[in-house]
């Protein structure tokens, strides 16, 4: 919990009393990402206090309100954190329990006012979370949960993807892919067929290991020079049909104009990361090529479904994640587990 004046901490709380338009989780799996810290200092945008944090993870529903439809008591669910005012020709959209606007990023009257009602997050026992939010998972009893709490980010991942039009055959590139949500990318291009994967990052062991799952995945380390990189990244595969980045907030805009340079001719280019620069893309070189830039946050609660249909069919292996878990006991050292977690090292909070 986080509270004006004591900052995050464990604590004991009542449980959260359902109210109409949602549902109660006892909580089973929440994955803490690697950027929690800064999100906790408050380096990632603000969040009304007192709040229970925790975006996205698996419960259990508890109850529901009588308006509820999409979800029933005893329900293995996902939750998206993803609210939508549902005002379809002026979308508002916010995450709960956590920071990040749908949008231009900047709070509305209306995305304050979500945030406000909804604060009982899944870093907790129980949680209260809106049916809007939540994702039936259809024979998810008996899977392990804490794998399954990487579900949301390969939904994160897969709509990027989707976006970018890959199909069976094509060659994708994944610049920082040794992040959490790069590597998320990775698994679900390998799944969509991808003939290749280019896997761009810094954290050599992290590329070894994302080569590893896969001989149709080419790493290519980044050394900070965008000349050498773009070559680097359109060499290592021949043609790359697409590039998705998942990048996050890195001091310098190379890396993402290195993957840029590397599209080939009718090429597609998804932004999907945290990157916070401005992107110098010459005009004339982005008509001339025929290229396609797309943005893409957050995901569909279809591909949510389509996803776990993959996972639990086996499509899509969630072995290669390696998870530490934690309690809620010792923030402080989860936090610090979470800081040093990459791609498929993933660190998941068991309440």
């Amino acid at each position: 919990m986080i509270t004006p004046d004591s900052g995050l901490h464990l604590a004991e709380v009542p449980d959260p009393r359902l109210r109409g338009g949602g549902a109660t989780l006892d909580v089973l799996a929440a994955q803490v990402p690697s950027y929690t810290d800064a999100v906790v200092s408050g380096g990632r945008g603000g969040f009304p206090t007192p709040i229970v944090l925790g975006p996205t993870g698996i419960g259990r529903v508890t109850a529901t309100a009588d308006d509820v439809f999409g979800v029933r008591q005893g329900d293995v669910v996902v939750a998206t954190a993803l609210f939508r005012s549902g005002r379809v020709a002026e979308p508002e959209e916010a995450l709960l329990g956590w920071t990040g606007l749908g949008g231009d990023g900047r709070p509305t009257p209306t995305t304050d006012r979500m945030r406000d009602v909804w604060r009982d997050g899944l870093y907790a026992e129980r949680a209260l979370q809106p049916e809007r939010t939540l994702v039936a998972l259809p024979g998810a009893d008996g899977y392990p949960v804490e794998r399954l709490a990487f579900l949301p980010w390969l939904g994160i991942a897969a709509e990027a993807i989707d976006r970018a039009g890959v199909r069976a055959g094509q060659v994708v590139a994944v610049v920082g892919a040794t992040g959490q949500l790069g590597a998320a990318a990775v698994l679900v291009a390998l799944a969509r067929g991808a003939a290749a994967v280019v896997a761009v990052g810094r954290n050599r062991a992290s590329l070894d290991s994302l080569a590893g799952i896969d001989p149709r995945v080419t790493p290519v380390p980044l050394t900070g020079d965008r000349g050498v990189d773009g070559r680097a990244i359109a060499a290592a595969a021949g043609p790359v049909d697409a590039v998705v980045d998942t990048l996050g907030a890195v001091p310098s805009a190379d890396p993402t104009m290195a993957g840029y340079d590397a599209i080939r001719p009718d090429g597609s280019w998804v932004l999907v990361g945290g990157v916070r620069q401005d992107l110098p893309i010459p005009y004339g070189d982005f008509m001339h090529r025929r290229l396609t830039l797309r943005g893409s946050w957050m995901c569909r609660d279809t591909t949510l479904l389509e996803l776990w249909s993959m996972v639990r069919g086996g499509v899509i292996d969630l072995s290669h994640l390696r998870v530490r878990t934690v309690g809620l006991d010792d923030p402080a050292a989860a936090l610090t587990a979470a800081a040093a977690s990459h791609a498929l090292d993933i660190v998941v909070l068991l309440p």
